[in-house]
């Protein structure tokens, strides 16, 4: 989305928020992760300073990385504006049956896309398309034709 340099990641989301706050206009890419950052409260306060944006959030530590987890929204949403890999529009609309939200049903996604990047960098391999919607599709339930 924005390279590989976690600093300027961000920095984009850093920037997007206090755009807002300022009532500045957002581009596009900016009203998404405002939108995002909107629907987790509980991150918003890492956008107080800069000095935040620098923070580890080690998973040992039981911490969920919010940059990473905002990251994974972004993704889902090209994802699903694409639908790729193909199929992932219908698991994502039985998740939204389910769950009866929008929120809800990505964060339900977000297991198989963390699985699949996890899997992707153990291997140092690109992710497994095929196996990133079999575990869509689990969690859906629909049914591969």
């Amino acid at each position: 989305m924005f390279g590989h340099d976690r600093n300027q990641l961000r920095k984009v989301f850093y920037d997007s928020w206090q755009a807002k706050l300022s009532a500045a206009p957002l581009d596009a890419m900016q009203t998404v992760i405002v939108r995002i950052i909107e629907l987790h409260p509980e991150y918003q306060k890492l956008f107080a300073s800069a000095d935040a944006l620098e923070r580890e959030y080690p998973p040992e530590q039981g911490e969920t990385n919010p940059f990473l987890h905002m990251s994974m929204h972004i993704a889902l949403a090209e994802q699903l504006s694409t639908n790729r890999p193909a199929g992932i529009r219908a698991c994502y609309q039985n998740l939204l049956d389910k769950h009866g939200t929008a929120h809800a049903a990505e964060h339900d996604m977000m297991e198989c896309l963390a699985e699949a990047l996890w899997q992707a960098q153990r291997s140092q391999q690109p992710p497994d398309a095929a196996a990133y919607l079999r575990c869509l599709q689990a969690r859906s339930n629909v049914i591969k034709k």
